[in-house]
């Protein structure tokens, strides 16, 4: 392996599993001029991309904490004091500030990533601080649930308490409802699930670079429709648009609430993906925030509009704790997720020319659904298409096209 100077600092990347969005990442750290790279793997990337580490340590259990520890250790000992302990998934924020505490290197306290993780003291903390968050409740049985439900009334969502992504994500709208999924989650005091209120209005996120607990840069998303709706409704395709225009008036109040709901949490830092809405009678409230980057080709959107490189500014406020700036929104961008009707296998793709002569000139990135390969029951589909153009108005109408004209047929097995 190619081995970086002696002089450079030891940043640990926990990266269990070598995907190109993670890869992106360690892309992104490895090409920082003062860097060696040493990761804690469960699965190591492409042997054409293994120098992008001076060493690896494979572990069994890379979502556990005692592998993230015994990880680090092992490459301590071989090189010395880290310099950072960084990581991009949502599940393993807890574990990396523990291992900071552990091994005394400054970033993200196990405290504030606890806040991040855990959706009802987050929502407790936020509200603590003023901000609009949708009433809540961590419920631990039956009777627990339906006062909750009896507070707030139907519909109301159940969800884990450190989920992410709509995942195990339920609307209830009915009594017997409530009774039926908290039977299929298996709801206990020592298994409890978080209640919520339904917001109901129009779903965004916004996104920040934070430094010295000050979020230096930000950015705003439109989710058409909302990740819940998609994964209730089969024949809708989930969109995403960035606008090149975010001075409008809710814009300026989500950025306001945003920078309020770091300095509750106490993000020092680091990227952050908020979830928002704004509701029918013009009120805003936050979903739920988190410390980490977005998924869902989110971030590269966001490097898009900006016109750089985002994986570059993640790695330079996570490592050096300085912002690449400044940033000026040049562009608007647009990515859908394609995903057809039915069930079973990708069996065909129609529509893919009819797409690129259509949206080809402002084509900036897309991947097409694997013939063959099981349907995937998220809002992200089976593949995507990102597109770019000075015009918000003009991504709006590629988003429309692309929706119309590119399909995905399924065959069942058997």
């Amino acid at each position: 392996m190619t081995r970086a100077s002696d002089m450079s600092q030891n940043v640990v990347f926990v990266a269990p599993f070598p995907s190109e969005a993670t890869m992106r990442f360690v892309r992104a750290v490895a090409a920082l001029d003062d860097v060696k790279l040493l990761g804690v793997v469960h699965t190591p990337p492409p042997e054409h991309e293994r120098h992008l580490y001076s060493d690896l340590v494979r572990v069994t259990e890379p979502m556990s904490l005692r592998d993230v520890l015994d990880g680090v250790e092992v490459l301590r000992q071989r090189h010395g004091q880290p310099h950072r302990i960084i990581g991009i998934l949502e599940m393993l924020q807890v574990n990396l500030a523990h291992a900071r505490a552990r091994f005394g290197v400054a970033g993200t306290s196990v405290a504030t990533a606890e806040l991040f993780r855990e959706k009802a003291r987050m929502k407790d903390a936020l509200r603590a601080a003023g901000l609009p968050v949708a009433r809540h409740a961590l419920v631990g049985s039956e009777a627990e649930a339906f006062a909750f439900a009896t507070e707030v009334g139907f519909p109301l969502i159940l969800k884990p308490p450190a989920g992410m992504g709509a995942r195990a994500t339920f609307r209830v709208s009915a009594p017997s409802e409530l009774t039926r999924v908290l039977s299929g989650l298996g709801v206990s005091p020592v298994a409890p699930v978080l209640a919520e209120q339904m917001l109901r209005g129009s779903e965004h996120s916004f996104e920040t670079i934070t430094v010295g607990g000050v979020p230096q840069a930000w950015s705003v998303a439109n989710y058409q429709p909302g990740c819940l709706e998609v994964l209730e409704t089969p024949w809708i395709q989930w969109a995403c648009v960035l606008p090149r225009e975010v001075d409008a008036p809710s814009c300026q109040r989500a950025r306001e609430m945003g920078f309020a709901a770091i300095a509750a949490l106490g993000l020092e830092d680091g990227m952050t993906h908020m979830e928002w809405f704004e509701q029918a009678d013009g009120r805003l409230a936050i979903g739920e925030i988190a410390a980490r980057p977005p998924g869902a080709q989110l971030l590269h959107m966001t490097g898009v509009v900006h016109d750089i490189d985002i994986y570059r500014a993640w790695a330079r406020a996570v490592v050096h704790g300085v912002l690449d700036a400044p940033w000026r929104r040049k562009y608007a961008a647009g990515c859908v997720y394609v995903r057809g009707m039915g069930s079973g296998r990708v069996a065909a793709v129609t529509g893919v020319r009819e797409t690129h002569e259509a949206v080809g000139q402002w084509l900036v990135e897309a991947k097409l659904p694997t013939l063959g390969a099981a349907k995937n029951d998220s809002y992200e589909g089976d593949g995507y298409v990102l597109v770019r153009h000075e015009s918000t108005a003009k991504v709006q109408a590629m988003i429309k096209t692309i929706v119309e004209t590119l399909k995905i047929h399924y065959a069942r097995e058997g």
